[in-house]
């Protein structure tokens, strides 16, 4: 019954938190289960940005009854966004009724103080904190990975797109104090780590809740100064923020990655302001135009959406157009859904299903002829390719990125783990790079 094990849905923010929640499991005495069916303490850190990711949380609670009624012993417990928006703790109670434990975004902190009462009481137990009381340091930390590491320098969101729930379940802009920050990564650092992660639902706003100012960019500069560290990269920015400061920041750094992920969501000006996105395309084209003039090599990525509320087929003209000239390495595209409590929600001229499925295949087959070509521009260069591992599913084959954050794979040892060595790029496909040994 000493056993966990954490089922984590959504983003790399949520998959930091159960770093953190395993941290403080294993603090406690509980090892990692390697499976459901032999863990004593299931947790389900969940997503609620898209409907999908709920529906698959429902799903593997339906599923988890069997081995309840099986184990009446087992704990199961559901954390993380889902349950901070309003009435879904009830709605979780009231379909799952076997679920022992419920938190939120704000008090999981809190998690050995919750688990002692569930097991005292036995009767579920559900705490949600309605906005947090402060950032809370030094929790314990169990890492997946020894090369690369997650480390989160704010949280919450103060932009309030119309379509997002973020928001309302994790609270306004909070910002660690960059000393916290900076104790972090030295230790990374002295640990073998070689990559950070800086993460943030818009780290381009990091430092502008602190009583000394320091902006994104000044965060960066002392960052790079740190031993150990090679590579520094960051999710996620808003183009609204980002500024030529932090351009001419990155383009004269030696650590933090040529590699831009800048969602533009949609290319028509109309959607853009009824999102509230605060940036038109013209001005992301241009904010585009500067970072590959400052720096030729960098890689650009993005979220684009499709079917928002109101979009005619001009305005996916205007992505489509916007995709054209902006020859984004690659792109990650989804169909709109409603969020419950978001403003998109009750909007009218909600799109059809079959708009919403015709145009989102139009837009992936957009995307990928431009990343294939981007992918074929690489062949010829040598590039510092940092070694993950060996590759799962072909033995003698290595695995990195690039510091444009493309996927490279070539031969080698897997004694090259951790190190960054010049490889050939020799051949493209649409989702990774191949390369040799230079």
């Amino acid at each position: 019954m000493k056993s966990y094990i954490i089922k984590t849905f959504g983003c790399q923010m949520n998959e930091h938190d159960s770093e953190i929640l395993a941290g403080m499991l294993e603090g406690m005495g509980y090892m990692p289960s390697s499976g459901l069916e032999d863990a004593g303490i299931i947790l389900l850190n969940t997503c609620c940005v898209r409907e999908t990711a709920e529906n698959k949380v429902f799903s593997l609670l339906g599923r988890l009854r069997r081995l309840k009624g099986e184990n009446p012993e087992l704990l199961i417990g559901v954390c993380g966004c889902m349950p901070q928006q309003d009435s879904m703790t009830n709605r979780i109670k009231r379909l799952f009724p076997y679920v022992d434990l419920i938190f939120g975004t704000h008090n999981m902190h809190r998690l050995p103080e919750l688990l002692a009462k569930a097991f005292e009481k036995r009767e579920p137990v559900g705490e949600i904190w309605p906005a947090p009381e402060g950032i809370i340091e030094g929790l314990p930390v169990k890492r997946k990975e020894n090369i690369r590491a997650w480390v989160s320098i704010m949280y919450g969101c103060n932009n309030f797109c119309t379509y997002c729930i973020v928001p309302y379940v994790r609270g306004r802009e909070r910002s660690r104090d960059p000393g916290d920050i900076v104790s972090e990564v030295t230790g990374l650092g002295r640990q073998g780590c070689r990559e950070v992660v800086l993460l943030g639902q818009n780290v381009n706003s990091y430092g502008k809740d602190l009583e000394k100012v320091l902006d994104f960019a000044g965060l960066l500069e002392r960052l790079e100064t740190i031993a150990g560290i090679e590579r520094i990269r960051y999710l996620t920015s808003h183009p609204r923020d980002f500024n030529d400061k932090l351009v001419r920041t990155i383009a004269t750094s030696g650590k933090v990655c040529e590699h831009f992920h800048l969602p533009v969501q949609s290319g028509s000006n109309n959607i853009l302001e009824i999102m509230n996105r605060g940036y038109t395309r013209e001005v992301y084209l241009n904010l585009i135009e500067r970072i590959k003039t400052l720096i030729p090599q960098a890689t650009v990525t993005t979220d684009i959406m499709v079917g928002f509320p109101g979009e005619g087929e001009r305005d996916f003209y205007d992505t489509l157009e916007l995709v054209r000239q902006a020859r984004f390495d690659s792109s990650y595209t989804f169909v709109y859904n409603a969020r419950q409590g978001t403003p998109a929600a009750t909007m009218a001229k909600q799109v059809s299903q079959p708009v919403k499925k015709e145009r989102i295949q139009a837009l992936i087959k957009l995307q990928n002829s431009l990343s294939l070509e981007r992918n074929m521009e690489e062949i010829g260069r040598v590039q510092e390719i940092l070694v993950e591992g060996e590759h799962k599913s072909s033995p003698g084959l290595l695995l990195g990125r690039n510091r444009g954050n493309k996927r490279v794979v070539f031969p080698g040892g897997k004694d090259l783990s951790g190190a960054t060595v010049p490889v050939l790029i020799t051949k493209a496909h649409l989702a990774y790079l191949v390369g040799e040994q230079k």
